[in-house]
């Protein structure tokens, strides 16, 4: 009896192993704090555990597997299996995503957001840059167009742009360089501290991280329409992990990437909905920039930033003016249908 129940101990323990060996845990890195940014990752990750019952599973973390900057590396080297990071962070590793920060591309909400960078996402040229990177694009992080908080006087003139010290990465640094402002690329955690210490007077961001990153409350305004552009933050797997996976677990990471991303939508726009009460409760000032401003801005910001983008592209081998007419058939497509 006692070697019966030995017996039956020891199968029972090599089962248990089998099946706890079997089940499969990604680490997620991403930043800050959980928000709106976040939202489709966080989603993604209880999806694939409902579909998988649990044998799928992802620890998000906010900061405790890597900086931001070094997201793309980790990827890499196989530290986690997936992350999220922003283009302007890196352009040099990522050049092929960079085209979908070029200023004023004239995308007005985030269904389009979507569109185009999705669009990108799957062009060859993408694909085999991320290669290098041991990385897959798996979904775009959509924001809105960024807006400026600022201190003292509103900048609400290409005239008092000029000298403007802003936090703007990727192609709205180019773009505020081209009028005259000085951009610097401090990473969303170190804007509030580059405002409160003064190295910058203005911030470039989408409302979520303003709200999130604490910007908005050293804001004296906001630019409610000036609307010169936005980044892209891509979500990647490591290219090993993902094909690691079961073709049942890979299926439920899959299928899950339309119904986070519709998830995220949704919450942003709840946040969109709030965001002038956000303003009139800290005090904000809501600035209405000038059509003819804004006109101006764009002409001297987005056809040589735009033509300069391609001629750079083309010149290391990257299809940049097929990269470009891309988004914008992706956008007449979008709108078309």
């Amino acid at each position: 009896m006692n070697k019966l129940l030995k017996t039956t101990s020891v199968v029972a323990l090599t089962f248990a192993f089998v099946g706890e060996a079997a089940a499969t845990e990604w680490n997620v890195s991403v930043w800050g704090k959980r928000r709106a940014f976040t939202e489709h990752v966080e989603k993604l990750a209880e999806l694939v555990s409902e579909k998988t019952g649990g044998e799928f599973t992802m620890n998000v973390s906010y900061g405790g597997l890597s900086k931001n900057r070094e997201n793309l590396d980790g990827i890499s080297i196989g530290a986690f299996e997936m992350a999220q990071f922003c283009a302007g962070y890196h352009r040099d590793k990522n050049r092929v995503v960079t085209v979908l920060e070029l200023p004023f591309l004239g995308v007005a909400n985030l269904e389009e957001e979507v569109a185009v960078s999705k669009a990108v996402y799957a062009h060859p040229a993408a694909t085999e840059e991320m290669a290098q990177w041991n990385a897959k694009l798996l979904m775009t992080s959509p924001m809105p167009q960024y807006n400026i908080v600022g201190t003292g006087e509103p900048r609400d003139t290409l005239e008092k742009m000029n000298g403007m010290r802003v936090r703007a990465t990727g192609g709205l640094g180019k773009a505020f360089e081209a009028v005259g402002a000085v951009p610097t690329s401090v990473t969303a955690t170190e804007a509030y501290q580059a405002m409160e210490s003064g190295v910058v007077d203005t911030v470039a961001f989408a409302q979520h991280a303003h709200l999130s990153f604490g910007t908005i409350n050293q804001a004296d305004w906001w630019t409610a329409n000036l609307n010169p552009g936005t980044v892209n933050c891509p979500v990647v797997v490591n290219i090993d992990a993902y094909e690691a996976l079961s073709d049942a677990e890979r299926e439920a990471l899959d299928s899950s990437i339309p119904e986070a991303l519709d998830h995220y939508l949704a919450n942003y726009g709840e946040l969109l909905k709030k965001w002038d009460s956000v303003l009139e409760e800290k005090g904000v000032q809501k600035v209405e920039i000038d059509q003819s401003v804004i006109d101006e801005f764009r002409a001297k910001a987005a056809d040589p930033a735009r033509d300069a983008w391609i001629a750079d592209m083309e010149a290391q081998g990257i299809p940049g003016q097929e990269l470009y007419d891309l988004v914008v058939k992706t956008l007449a497509d979008t709108r078309g249908s």
